[in-house]
């Protein structure tokens, strides 16, 4: 069962951390004992000299661009009794497995397959006159099932958003939109090794700071000026302009945008548009092959498309052993709503629509199948 804390206003970030943490205690702590790259790969690099430099590059930069954020984070760790390392780890897990010794998953006695892989998402997006639909298919490492919730917040400014949320973790490096009209979805890209820069601002303080954008533009100017240690794609969602860009980013401010028109887009984990040195990804390649055959006519073809499992090693709907969709998100520009559907989203059950035309964000939490 997806659950949510509706939150807000507080007095200040770190309360809103406190009782997010407070409230998802055993969800974040059962996270964090079965998650195997936390306890095989991050731990035992975090109690090596190697890492302190990394560590404290990360802490000193991410803190002073976001303190908000940062007390946020401290709060998180605080209300739900784990240590603040463990939640360094965890939010900057992108920026820090790239500089892990490759002895240090091979010296572990666990099976390196059930965890050294990346997490993987898909999208399918059009603007057309007929429809505006991003649809977004939510894929993790199989210890992120079951340790996810949807925090609604309200701030002290009257900004409202919701963020779909990993246990422990900013919100939201999944999906969100906001009061303002601004939505967006994430897809992971594989820089190469040459293209990372140590200690710069992670992923999950920018989508963070996403929602609270005041538009596409600002949302965008926000991505663009963040100092980032490795790439990421970003689907920007304007509910009110009726836009959607495809927003590719990498190390040394290199950004690429795409906008999204009547041609149906599909992003899965490489880059497609910004020119980067990457490390293939044949999963992401069977998938954007197979996505590029199917029917995107509508919007029950693009849940299809999600849903799919015809590839038996890299289906596009997940399920195991080691990557597994978590959920379906829908977003309808026109209907201005956002749906979450759990499994698989050809016949998945809708847990949650929320309207994105309000600054209340209503929302219905309904047990239907699709």
């Amino acid at each position: 069962m997806l659950e949510m804390l509706e939150i807000g206003p507080c007095d200040n970030p770190y309360q809103m951390g406190f009782l997010t943490g407070q409230r998802f205690s055993n969800k974040i702590r059962s996270r964090l004992s079965t998650d195997l790259v936390l306890q095989n790969q991050l731990l035992p690099f975090a109690k090596t000299p190697e890492s302190q430099a990394l560590i404290k590059a990360l802490t000193i930069n991410n803190q002073k661009k976001f303190p908000k954020y940062w007390d946020e984070l401290l709060g998180t760790a605080e209300g739900s009794g784990v240590p603040v390392l463990y939640m360094i780890l965890i939010n900057f897990r992108k920026e820090i497995l790239p500089f892990l010794p490759k002895s240090t998953a091979a010296n572990s006695n666990a099976d390196t397959s059930l965890y050294n892989t990346p997490d993987d998402c898909s999208d399918v997006l059009v603007v057309s006159d007929s429809m505006a639909i991003a649809a977004h298919n939510e894929d993790a490492n199989v210890a992120l099932v079951g340790h996810t919730y949807i925090i609604k917040a309200t701030l002290p400014n009257g900004l409202s958003f919701v963020g779909y949320t990993y246990a422990g973790e900013l919100p939201s490096c999944a999906f969100g939109f906001n009061s303002n009209g601004l939505a967006f979805t994430l897809n992971s890209v594989p820089p190469s090794e040459a293209e990372i820069v140590a200690g710069g601002i992670g992923r999950n303080f920018i989508s963070r700071d996403l929602l609270e954008a005041t538009s596409i533009d600002d949302a965008l100017s926000k991505i663009q000026s963040s100092e980032v240690s490795v790439g990421h794609s970003y689907n920007l969602i304007n509910i009110g302009t009726r836009r959607i860009l495809n927003v590719e980013t990498a190390s040394r401010n290199r950004v690429s945008v795409h906008e999204v028109g009547a041609t149906p887009f599909f992003h899965a984990n490489m880059y497609l548009h910004l020119q980067v040195e990457q490390v293939d990804d044949d999963n992401s390649k069977s998938r954007q092959e197979r996505a590029a055959v199917l029917p995107k006519r509508s919007k029950d073809d693009f849940l299809s498309l999600l849903g799919d499992t015809d590839h038996n090693r890299y289906p596009i709907y997940m399920t195991g052993p080691t990557l597994y969709t978590l959920c379906t998100a829908m977003i309808d520009l026109d209907d201005k709503t956002l749906s979450i559907i759990e499994g698989n989203p050809k016949n998945g059950k809708v847990a949650y629509i929320f309207s994105m035309s309000s600054k209340e964000l209503s929302h219905r939490k309904i047990n239907q199948y699709h």
